[in-house]
């Protein structure tokens, strides 16, 4: 039979195992997904298939500019003890030093050459499950870049350098001074990480998004038992205030909150020198969007002492 690429990609993200050892495991046994799995494992891949399935949502974010371009990658694992692990730290370190340059593209980074390992990204991270006894895994990557001008990082409760639980990236296209624009990117990426903005301007906004709220507003109007005419125009005021809150450039400054981030950046460009323009912010959360095991901690130690 023929095998896919598909079914390589597939059994790579649910064992952490290499390209071509996928390929051969799934020629090996038909193209039956379990079966590779167990395959993986008798031919000395065992100790990263075995911890596959099991939850990675700790970790660490992690983050590098070069001052025109910056990046973000998520390497999770499955407790936070081992975040807090030298060696895991220095793994995530060197992942995101590769990120540069892979346009925010998580394979493209997976494939890229390890320092100094003679294997990939992919396989380094693999091959660390093993030395350091958990799932492991490779789950994202952004990456932000201006001609001129500067992308900021800020880490918040960074537990190493350029490493923590949440990460934000913040880029402002200008040829004004580039140490001031990075000091004004990293305030507003303090901003990002604090409020969570949805989007940078109203146009960047999900369709849905906006229709939903539009729709919430109109009923709520609508039961007042207002004409038409009123009607619209209170949902029209209403909904300038979800962009106020759910906006970034609309947003109330933390830093200042008599300022917008839009008008902040204003009032920043005769510092700087020149205009500025933002481009764009990326926001990591550590394990947003993974679904956790839910435990009974009490229930766990009774049964391991017998009760």
């Amino acid at each position: 039979m023929t095998i896919t690429a598909q079914q390589v990609k597939a059994l790579r993200e649910k064992t952490g195992v290499g390209m071509m050892d996928c390929k051969t495991a799934l020629n090996e046994t038909g193209g039956d997904m379990e079966a590779a799995v167990d395959w993986l494992r008798k031919k000395g891949l065992s100790k990263a298939a075995k911890k596959a399935d099991r939850i990675a949502a700790e970790g660490l974010i992690g983050a590098v500019d070069n001052g025109t371009s910056a990046a973000l990658v998520e390497v999770n694992s499955e407790t936070d003890f081992v975040a807090r692990n030298d060696t895991f730290q220095a793994l995530v370190t060197k992942i995101a030093k590769e990120a540069l340059g892979t346009a925010g593209d998580v394979d493209a980074l997976k494939a890229k050459p390890f320092p100094g390992t003679g294997r990939t990204v992919g396989e380094e991270v693999t091959e660390s499950v093993a030395t350091i006894g958990e799932n492991l895994s490779l789950r994202r990557t952004a990456e932000l870049s201006v001609d001129e001008g500067a992308v900021a990082t800020y880490i918040h409760n960074a537990v190493a350098p350029n490493l923590g639980k949440l990460g934000v990236l913040v880029a402002l296209k200008s040829a004004g001074d580039a140490a001031k624009l990075t000091e004004l990117g990293r305030k507003i990426a303090m901003h990002v990480a604090a409020v969570n903005p949805l989007a940078l301007n109203v146009d960047a906004l999900p369709a849905e998004a906006v229709e939903r709220e539009r729709a919430v507003y109109a009923d709520q109007a609508r039961a007042s038992g207002k004409p038409e005419q009123i009607i619209e125009k209170m949902v029209e005021g209403r909904m300038r205030k979800f962009y106020e809150e759910v906006v970034l450039l609309k947003q109330s400054f933390v830093v200042n909150p008599d300022l917008t981030i839009e008008q902040a950046i204003k009032d920043a460009e005769s510092d700087v020198g020149a205009p500025i323009t933002m481009t764009g912010f990326v926001r990591f959360a550590l394990g947003e969007g993974i679904e956790r095991e839910e435990s009974d901690f009490a229930a766990e130690v009774a049964a391991a002492a017998g009760v």
